[in-house]
């Protein structure tokens, strides 16, 4: 078994693996290609794979938490091993790389997500158990209705948009969304890297709410072939409370199923009841839960 930095001619094997161990995150080839290749700047973004006889048996990635104001805050992601070769340290010697990176950047707080199943796993590692994260899925046939919006309310497609009132959108939106560190520090250029520029967005399907000229909500969509990724649906503070969220997110299920999607993905802190509630209304059943741990660095 080798353990080594991730290169972008790994992304096809790396999803392959992600496909296997996690079928509901939705990251295709390209999108992880330029995941590894071009990372923001911002994150002191790293990546190591385990290989073993050339293929590639398990990944994880680390990076200093560019969304939050909390100081050296940092993040361990997706560190998943193949069923078939775990119980050999693998999965111990990705994480020992990820949290040496973390140090060098001097980051003093880590999070990272453990299935159920993994939290003894997490707990021996020094990791504590803090929030539950809640993966559903939604089988798009057939395909949600297109939602009638109320006067004055128009659901636009992301093309042909300004990526910038976009980002505003995202930005005004989520400072409130629940987790363990707030979600208010985005800069512009992270966000077009992020988000903007990836290649998995598709801007046909995700969908705005625009009431008076203004964007008030928004449902983002990733895709990856016929599987498809609710990114991210908010409405901003001032405009709760009317439905948008629920339109936007109709709306995009039913143009990304018009375009080939067959099943929708997305997942949901256990503390967002009215997405939770938005989600059981469309159709969405809970698949997995997975948990955010923290531990402190010294």
């Amino acid at each position: 078994m080798l353990i080594r930095t991730a290169r972008p001619d790994d992304a096809p094997r790396v999803v392959a693996l992600r496909s296997l161990v996690h079928p509901y995150l939705v990251r295709g080839i390209a999108s992880t290609r330029q995941m590894i290749a071009q990372p923001p700047p911002e994150e002191n973004w790293a990546a190591w794979v385990a290989e073993t006889d050339g293929q590639i048996t398990g990944w994880v990635s680390a990076f200093r938490n560019a969304q939050t104001s909390e100081p050296n805050f940092g993040d361990i992601s997706t560190l998943h091993v193949h069923p078939g070769h775990r119980g050999r340290g693998a999965g111990t010697a990705l994480l020992t790389a990820a949290l040496a990176h973390l140090r060098s950047l001097r980051v003093r707080r880590v999070r990272t997500w453990a299935l159920t199943d993994s939290l003894p796993y997490a707990r021996r590692h020094g990791f504590t158990p803090s929030r539950e994260l809640r993966y559903s899925a939604l089988d798009l046939r057939p395909a949600p209705p297109m939602p009638e919006p109320p006067a004055g309310v128009r659901l636009l497609p992301l093309t042909g948009l300004d990526p910038y009132q976009v980002y505003l959108l995202d930005d005004a939106a989520a400072p409130d969304e629940p987790g363990d560190v707030p979600v208010d520090a985005t800069s512009y250029s992270y966000w077009r890297s992020e988000c903007w520029e990836n290649p998995g967005l598709d801007r046909d399907a995700s969908t705005v709410a625009e009431v008076d000229g203004a964007l008030v909500a928004l449902s983002l969509v990733k895709r990856d072939g016929d599987r498809m990724w609710s990114d991210y649906t908010a409405t901003r503070p001032e405009y709760r409370g009317r439905g948008l969220a629920r339109l936007t997110k109709q709306a995009a299920l039913h143009r990304a199923a018009g375009n080939g999607v067959r099943t929708a993905y997305t997942a949901n802190d256990e503390a967002n009841a009215p997405m939770l509630a938005i989600n059981t209304r469309l159709g969405y059943r809970q698949t997995a839960s997975s948990w955010s741990c923290l531990r402190e660095l010294t």
